[in-house]
């Protein structure tokens, strides 16, 4: 474990002042040991009685500090030496361990804010400079070599490699890349030297975004977190009111000994101190954030932290997100001809199409669309016409086929489906699907399993190939041959009738959905400014089983919350009862400040560790 220099210092004066304090103790002469005890107590303590001094002159009086100093120096008016030494000691400890603790969280997340490359190798009139990641421009060739950050997202002009987008994604596999395919601003280069042009500058870049997002993520508090702020505000103050009340009032009414009730004031005043409520809390959720970062999940604030683990109702878009968002040729019917052929002839007339459809057929047909094509044309909603060895040949859907005179032999199914004709001669069907990721069925049975009561998809599909991938992974209900518009419009139907509603889309065309939902989850959003901004938590891969892990953080993370201000609030409120009303000492003071401050610090750690599935 690695201490920064100012832990280093602050455990070194503990040690020195610990021996001091068991010394001190033990020496029988009186001088002696009240000379020890003040050592010891500068020792470890100086920093906090300059620190109430300071905070007093700023006008910030009621704060942990100032009760500690109030406290020990008060202990020390009325003769308790060796308690009011131990106090200090004790809380410094407890300062170190949640400075540690602290730290360890906030190197969870530097690892990702260690995605930032500094300087990046720009070829200039084909001269190689080396300049700031920020001076880059759209358009510039970047040469980035074996071990490099690529600096900015970019296009490969040259040279293939492969990349690791693991601090990125959490997937430690690396990724094949070639020449033409776009990369992202963040992965390491561990193969070939690569030439990319790059696509945007680099403070538009995908890095660029994400460091932004997670510099800011401390800045939206969850309601737990808001409630810790106000109810410190008034806590404190009461706390020193109580103490003078409790110190003043009993002697003067009941003429007790005013250094019983003094000391029973200051040890309210230790007791009382919040450093658990104010430490733990936050450390919850700032350690829960770093814990998803680690598996790719970029959570903007504790508050989308605490409306995840809230969500009863999670509404899909479908392509892209429960399905692998291209087309693959399910099955070939043909009529009079070979399947291959059939193949063939459509992949010779989608020759010159890049549109999703055609590329799955040509994918298909490997390359093999060799017949000669004088003449194409796109119909969108339609499909294609075009001259195919001196015949018209038309590849597209039922409605294209009957209004140029040409009766389909085979009907429609539950699939895309794309008839082929050549002339008047119709030579059958092609059924095409948009198969549902592998997990889909697997992480909608967890997050049911995490407490969603409804999954919900939206499609602009027609409603038999919707429902069709719907009933496959287990979604409850299914809304489809929806527009854009319409799928913000069912959203807003679904956030007034289902409670706490996350949207979870791939990114590309979802930001509106994403804006409007109460929790907005993008998928795959490596390269998209639009979902990065639009997007409470961003799931840097395309993988469903990340929004499985983020509700289940989110939960955990919330369930450790809650436990530390309960368990924090009822042992002080048993503590101080007891402290007022029997008799007791300073050490007991101790246990309901330091003690409980460790003990909600080691529950808010366990929040680091990777969450096993359940």
């Amino acid at each position: 474990m690695k201490l920064t220099a100012k832990q280093k210092r602050s455990l070194l004066r503990i040690i020195i002042a610990a021996p001091i304090l068991i010394a001190a103790a033990l020496i029988p002469w009186k001088i002696a040991s009240v000379i020890g005890f003040v050592i010891c107590y500068l020792t470890v303590g100086y920093d906090v009685l300059i620190s109430s001094v300071k905070s007093i002159f700023r006008g910030d009086i009621f704060n942990e500090k100032f009760l500690m100093s109030v406290a020990t120096v008060g202990a020390f008016a009325i003769g308790e030496f060796p308690e009011a030494a131990a106090v200090m000691l004790f809380y410094q400890l407890g300062e170190l361990f949640q400075s540690i603790a602290v730290g360890k969280s906030r190197r969870s997340i530097a690892a990702l804010m260690d995605i930032k490359p500094e300087v990046a190798i720009v070829v200039k009139d084909v001269e190689e400079l080396e300049l700031d990641v920020e001076e880059i421009s759209a358009g510039d060739i970047i040469i980035v070599r074996p071990g490099d950050k690529i600096p900015v997202d970019g296009k490969i002009v040259s040279g293939h490699t492969t990349v690791d987008n693991s601090a990125l994604t959490g997937e430690s596999v690396p990724v094949e890349y070639a020449e033409g395919d776009t990369v992202i601003s963040g992965g390491v280069n561990l193969g070939n030297v690569i030439r990319i042009e790059a696509l945007r500058e680099y403070s538009e870049s995908t890095v660029a975004k994400i460091l932004e997002l997670v510099e800011n993520s401390s800045e939206r508090k969850s309601r737990v977190e808001k409630f810790i702020t106000r109810f410190a505000r008034w806590y404190t103050p009461a706390v020193v009111i109580g103490a003078l009340l409790i110190s003043i009032l009993p002697p003067l009414i009941l003429e007790e000994s005013f250094p019983l009730w003094i000391e029973r004031g200051l040890m309210f005043l230790v007791m009382s101190c919040p450093c658990a409520l104010v430490i733990s809390v936050p450390l919850a959720f700032f350690s829960g954030i770093g814990s998803a970062s680690r598996q790719g999940i970029l959570i903007k604030g504790a508050e989308y932290m605490e409306k995840l683990a809230g969500v009863s109702t999670c509404v899909f878009d479908k392509t892209g997100t429960l399905t692998e968002g291209r087309f693959s040729v399910k099955s070939v019917s043909a009529s009079g001809i070979s399947q291959e052929e059939l193949i063939r002839i459509a992949a010779s007339a989608e020759k010159y199409s890049t549109h999703p459809i055609a590329l799955c057929i040509k994918e298909r047909a490997k390359g093999v669309c060799d017949l000669a094509v004088s003449s194409a044309e796109a119909l969108p909603g339609f499909g294609v016409v075009a001259e195919v060895e001196g015949d018209i040949c038309l590849v597209g859907n039922r409605k294209l086929l009957i209004e140029r005179g040409v009766s389909p032999l085979y009907p429609d199914s539950d699939f895309l489906c794309v008839h082929v004709a050549l002339g008047a001669r119709y030579l059958g069907l092609i059924e095409l699907a948009d198969s549902p990721k592998e997990e889909a069925k697997e992480a909608i049975s967890e997050l049911k399993r995490l407490g969603v009561k409804k999954c919900v998809m939206l499609s602009g599909d027609k409603d038999s190939i919707a429902r069709a991938v719907g009933n496959s992974i287990g979604i409850d209900e299914v809304y489809s041959e929806l527009l854009p518009a319409g799928k913000v419009e069912r959203l807003e139907v679904l956030l007034d009738n289902n409670g706490s509603v996350a949207f979870v889309g791939d990114g590309i065309n979802d930001a509106p959905a994403l804006a409007r939902a109460d929790v907005g989850v993008a998928m795959g959003a490596l390269g998209s400014d639009a979902a990065i901004e639009a997007a409470d938590i961003v799931l840097m891969d395309d993988k469903l089983k990340g929004l499985a892990a983020a509700r289940r953080i989110s939960k955990k993370t919330l369930s450790v919350a809650y436990q530390n201000v309960v368990f924090s609030l009822a042992v002080k409120a048993a503590v101080l009862l007891f402290g007022i009303f029997v008799e007791a000492n300073m050490w007991l003071a101790v246990f309901a400040d330091v003690g409980v401050m460790v003990l909600a610090i080691l529950n808010s750690m366990r929040n680091m560790r990777k969450p096993k599935a359940n």
